[in-house]
């Protein structure tokens, strides 16, 4: 069609055609899960305007597909009412993809291909299985080390028995040239994990993990990261207690630092977790263990105030959910993590020593041992599984490092 025929077919105003029903459809399935008025008009809008599109296009339903929707995005607009020509942003083109997904879920027309995920090796896929079955790793860290031993995979083949020491360390350096020493020590530790599973199953020479060389890190060679007692109450003074959102950030402040928690105690925490009789907050942290932690009076009554006013009606057990429609559990440890960066930034806190859920445990474990408590206790809350973990946090307890230093010998000669 040539520009002076789309102009002639162009309306004063834009119409969904035959597909105004199920833009009203579309808008009705958004109102019941939770969004606001402003945000269906949003996608009303859009999706109106992909309708009216077609229309003009003269495109029928069975010929919408990823072709069009390529052509939807760079078309110069004359589809009626106001709109830009090009370019329409990132933002108005998923609320397009949207709408286009939803008549696909209903039938009215064939679904958009989606991207085919790449495929996993299965001997990769049966280590990722045996981790969280056998080891007691969280699917999300077990897709993890899968994806690090596919990586490695690219050196070593795809033949267990034909890997040797030698092979093993040149894959390992090869890597090493391109990552970061924190992502070698995770990658390697994948790698040794996956030997044994090799092992195990007489798939691979035992004692093979004893070859995967160690990236060096010295213990204790740092100092925990955290912030003064004043610095964390505002942080949690910080949350705006008039909004939804306030209200669930401060809890989840108020739990990561009173009882030093991982942004993932947080991610999984469920509504029965809470026993309210004994005051109690049952943790599930890594390798499935469970433990039970005493519910500090102020982090206890932040939660009620949630649950009671805050959080969203829906069907889920988990404590925390989104404050903005639809109204989901948290996707991932990081998410937390942002809630923490972003009350950083609300509080005025300028320069501090990192930004995520781990600063507010290690501020916990450092309060807590200035404070009389013995590193035994610290590392009961934080559930350590072993003491020299917990030692660390010996370097920042000033009062006790006072009593067991020596006077400086001044001018003593050597």
């Amino acid at each position: 069609m040539n520009i002076v025929e789309r102009l002639a077919r162009a309306p004063r105003t834009m119409e969904a055609g035959d597909l105004a029903p199920w833009v009203a459809a579309f808008a009705d399935e958004l109102r019941s899960l939770g969004h606001t008025d402003l945000t269906v008009g949003n996608y009303a809008d859009c999706a109106r305007h992909f309708a009216a599109w077609l229309a003009i296009d003269n495109i029928g339903l069975d010929d919408v597909g990823d072709g069009s929707f390529g052509r939807f995005k760079t078309h110069r607009c004359r589809c009626g009412g106001y709109r830009p020509a090009t370019p329409r942003s990132g933002k108005y083109l998923r609320r397009v993809h949207r709408f286009i997904d939803f008549l696909g879920r209903r039938g009215v027309i064939k679904l958009l291909d989606k991207v085919v995920a790449a495929p996993v090796d299965p001997l990769v896929r049966d280590y990722q299985d045996w981790l969280t079955r056998n080891r007691g790793i969280c699917g999300r860290t077990a897709a993890r080390h899968g994806r690090m031993v596919t990586r490695l995979l690219l050196s070593l083949g795809s033949e267990p028995h034909a890997y040797g020491p030698a092979m093993i360390k040149i894959a390992i350096i090869h890597e090493a040239e391109r990552c970061s020493a924190p992502y070698m020590k995770t990658m390697t530790t994948a790698l040794r994990g996956y030997l044994r599973f090799l092992a195990s199953a007489d798939l691979c020479r035992p004692g093979l993990e004893h070859a995967v060389p160690h990236i060096p890190q010295w213990r204790l060679s740092s100092l925990p990261r955290y912030l003064s007692p004043d610095e964390v109450e505002r942080l949690v003074a910080s949350c705006d207690l008039r909004t939804g959102r306030g209200v669930r950030d401060r809890a989840i402040l108020l739990l990561l630092a009173r009882l030093g928690l991982r942004a993932g105690d947080i991610l999984e925490m469920r509504l029965g977790d809470i026993d309210w009789s004994s005051a109690t907050l049952r943790v599930k942290g890594k390798g499935r263990r469970e433990t039970r932690l005493p519910m500090p009076q102020d982090a206890g009554d932040a939660v009620l105030g949630y649950l009671d006013g805050a959080r969203p009606l829906v069907d889920s057990d988990r404590l925390f959910l989104r404050s903005n429609a639809p109204f989901r559990p948290f996707a991932s440890s990081p998410t937390v993590s942002h809630i923490v960066a972003l009350a950083l930034k609300r509080a005025g806190i300028d320069n501090p020593p990192s930004h995520g859920a781990n600063l507010l445990r290690h501020s916990a474990a450092t309060h807590m041992l200035r404070g009389g408590a013995t590193l035994q206790s610290v590392g009961a809350v934080l559930r350590h599984r072993s003491l020299d973990t917990t030692t660390v946090y010996a370097k920042v307890d000033l009062n006790m490092l006072m009593q067991v230093a020596q006077p400086w010998p001044g001018d003593v000669a050597c």
